[in-house]
């Protein structure tokens, strides 16, 4: 088993930045890759980015690509997403997710977190 924990959510206006961490613990070998998902209230959860082990593979939805960052440190057993230019329809929790098989976009993970709020005003 591997339990996920988000940390980094919080309040922050148009333009700024904010970034979430994902601590792993557990059957870490199982987090071949590390995703983060998001879900705005009344919408389903989305696919924002995920990486692989090594980083040599990364995917972003359209919606971020340039704004945002995927990265990790395994001997930390911690993933990363940095947001930058953050809009008001960023707002959601965001999820993070991981598995020992390549994912991508797919909602299939074997493993999540609880989620952290991210809240953008206008």
């Amino acid at each position: 088993q591997v339990q996920l924990v988000e940390s980094g959510g919080g309040f922050v206006q148009t333009g700024g930045s904010l970034t979430l961490s994902c601590a792993a613990s557990g059957r870490t070998s199982d987090t071949y890759t590390v995703a983060w998902f998001r879900q705005a209230p009344g919408k389903e959860r989305e696919f924002v980015a995920a990486i692989t082990r090594s980083g040599s593979r990364t995917e972003y939805t359209d919606s971020v690509k340039g704004r945002f960052a995927i990265s990790r440190d395994n001997a930390k057993n911690t993933g990363y997403l940095q947001m930058n230019s953050l809009k008001p329809e960023d707002s959601a929790v965001y999820y993070c997710a991981a598995d020992s098989f390549y994912r991508g976009s797919l909602p299939s993970y074997a493993y999540w977190g609880q989620g952290t709020q991210v809240t953008v005003s206008s």
